[in-house]
């Protein structure tokens, strides 16, 4: 009866939290907009330093040097002098809006039970109303790949836009990969109970081989009858063909070279790596065989005992060097609060050599590019959807990381929050004193 109350209790907590409205989806666009004047980053590494954005239905249908731009041919002019304008930022292996409030296991639908699990589709839990959605918009995050977790297949990811009324109008590509998590060759001791450091996975083969007889499987019955009808290998299929990418978190030197020699002997067309600690020492493979990676987290703590102190800062620009497709990721503990930090964490990277503008390129072009997104987002081009924002300055640095204007398919979005409504109310409050 007591475990009673308090289930019902947490859920009114949770109610009452969750009650207060979210900002509402804003409207198709209306007439023509331009944005001149603005340094302007179009997301595949060029900046126009004087540049100017036109569009319509939303997408864009100008992009160019201010001075070149038909100012009287537009409904609405905004004048950016001295702002700087980018392509929506896209976060990458995310779990927005699957968890609400930790504590409250009604709010978490991050994962499933069981173990290989390709046809958990992410996407028809994702609550486009989260609270944390709508908090990644005043930092220039517009997209995001929803991604589940555990298990060593997890499920199946899709890319949204966040500003929506459901995952239904939230989705612009649905069921675009499956993710992994490959497991380790070494595993780390229970110091508590006197073990050592790392030690042999005795298991390591008969996990791959878990897999490997799953993938087997799922080939006999493409080209069987497919009767009765199995919807894990129905999911899985898309990976032989390439309509769908699989990610693989992965991390060490071994563990990747392995992966990729598995990945080839089951005719998996597209892997993406997605961690990569170690993918430095086998950039050159990776680059070869154009394997993407996902950087997880650079502002995070060394893998190793005997990795270099700022190894997370440098791996970007070490596999960027080598010509490795590369993206960020915030996942990790606190991930949800932590993604609107993504831009910042590309700031780091490109203080730790890579080009500042590839580093914009890194959580726009490039990260379309590793979705398979790009014909239509991630870059300011002309037929684009017109997802972008102002700031008042350079968008990876958190100090003049302040947007002023962000637009989602030509939609002009609130970017007001529940912590922005706060900060207003108490300003108010302390300005009274």
């Amino acid at each position: 009866m007591l475990k009673f109350k308090y289930i019902i209790a947490s859920l009114l907590f949770a109610g009452a939290w969750m009650v207060q409205a979210q900002q509402t989806p804003a409207p198709s666009q209306d007439g023509s907009i331009l944005i001149t004047g603005a340094t302007t980053h179009i997301g595949n590494g060029q900046v126009i330093e004087n540049g100017a954005v036109g569009f319509e239905n939303g997408k864009i249908t100008f992009i160019g040097e201010a001075s070149s731009a038909d100012s009287a041919s537009f409904d609405q002019v905004i004048q950016a002098d001295g702002k700087h304008v980018y392509p929506g930022f896209i976060t990458l292996n995310s779990t927005l809006g699957l968890v609400e409030i930790d504590a409250v296991r009604a709010t978490n639908d991050i994962e499933e039970i069981g173990n290989i699990l390709p046809h958990i589709r992410a996407i028809i839990a994702y609550n486009a109303e989260s609270k944390i959605v709508e908090s990644m918009r005043p930092n220039g995050i517009l997209t995001a790949q929803i991604t589940p977790r555990e298990g060593r297949i997890s499920g199946t990811s899709s890319v949204v836009q966040l500003d929506a009324w459901n995952w239904e109008d939230a989705a612009i590509k649905t069921d675009d990969a499956i993710h992994m998590n490959w497991p380790n060759s070494f595993t780390r001791g229970r110091w508590w109970l006197g073990e050592t450091g790392l030690k042999p996975n005795d298991k390591y083969q008969e996990q791959l081989e878990e897999v490997s007889s799953f993938l087997k499987e799922a080939k006999a019955y493409q080209a069987g009858d497919q009767e009765p009808r199995n919807l894990a290998m129905e999911a899985i299929l898309g990976v032989f063909d390439g309509s769908k990418k699989l990610y693989v978190n992965v991390n060490g030197q071994k563990e990747i070279l392995d992966m990729i020699h598995f990945m080839e002997n089951h005719g998996v067309a597209s892997p993406v790596i997605v961690g990569g600690n170690q993918a430095d020492a086998v950039a050159d493979v990776l680059a070869e065989k154009n394997i993407p990676v996902i950087v997880t987290r650079p502002h995070s703590l060394p893998s190793t005992e005997d990795t270099h102190v700022k190894k997370p800062f440098m791996l970007a620009s070490q596999l960027v060097s080598k010509g490795v497709l590369t993206g960020i990721d915030v996942s990790g503990r606190m991930e949800r609060m932590n993604t609107r930090n993504l831009p910042f964490y590309a700031g780091t990277v490109a203080a730790y050599g890579v080009d500042k503008e590839k580093a914009v390129q890194m959580i726009t072009g490039d990260a379309a590019k590793i979705l398979g997104i790009d014909s239509f987002i991630g870059t300011l081009e002309e037929g684009k959807d017109a997802t972008l924002f102002i700031s008042e300055g350079d968008a990876l640095d958190m100090r003049t990381n302040q947007v002023s204007k962000a637009f989602i398919q030509g939609r002009d979005i609130s970017l007001e929050t529940h912590q922005t409504e706060l900060w207003k109310r108490y300003s108010e409050k302390y300005a009274r004193d």
